[in-house]
């Protein structure tokens, strides 16, 4: 019964560990596809957009789903894989330190409350503004803050800032669950 239960354990430590790989492959592969596009577009023109390549490409075909899609889902994978693999890791940590670090994931989480919701609710303004004008173009509108010369896609920002959130408020449920 025991050696059953080990091997089990084995198995899911062994699945949880392959898809935390395919997911960083797939990490990895879409940032070094996304800096190479917009280091190239940058050089063209001069300008480039954060995001906007991951928003305009459609991966395997057009129409389907957006490579910041991917991205987005393959982060939060990859997260609560590595959470299920450091459980025990995690465990021998001094209570001193997990505060530390409970303190230091609340506060990520607050950004990341702050920052989904605000471009969130600018994307929204700026999509009732384009329908006002009678046009409708929810890929194309960015944020040109904090700097003007590198705004940033609002599809981008908003998926992103939601994984963030998803994930650093899960990090927090689980620091917090340990205490």
């Amino acid at each position: 019964m025991k050696l059953s239960i080990e091997k089990d354990e084995l198995l899911s430590r062994r699945f949880y560990l392959y898809v935390f790989y395919i997911c960083a492959f797939i990490m990895a592969v879409i940032t070094f596809y996304s800096l190479y596009v917009s280091l190239n577009e940058y050089l063209n023109t001069g300008k480039v957009i954060i995001g906007e390549v991951l928003v305009h490409t459609e991966f395997p075909a057009k129409g389907l789903a957006k490579l910041v899609t991917y991205l987005m889902i393959v982060s939060v994978v990859g997260w609560y894989c590595v959470t299920k693999l450091g459980t025990d890791t995690v465990k021998n940590v001094p209570k001193s330190v997990r505060s530390i670090l409970q303190l230091i994931v609340l506060a990520i989480l607050i950004i990341s409350i702050y920052e989904f919701f605000y471009n969130f609710i600018v994307w929204n303004a700026l999509i009732t503004a384009d329908l006002i004008n009678g046009q409708l173009q929810l890929d194309n509108l960015f944020m040109p803050y904090p700097n003007p010369d590198t705004p940033w896609n609002l599809v981008f920002a908003t998926k992103m800032s939601l994984a963030a959130l998803i994930i650093s408020a899960h990090g927090f449920y689980i620091i917090s669950k340990r205490m």
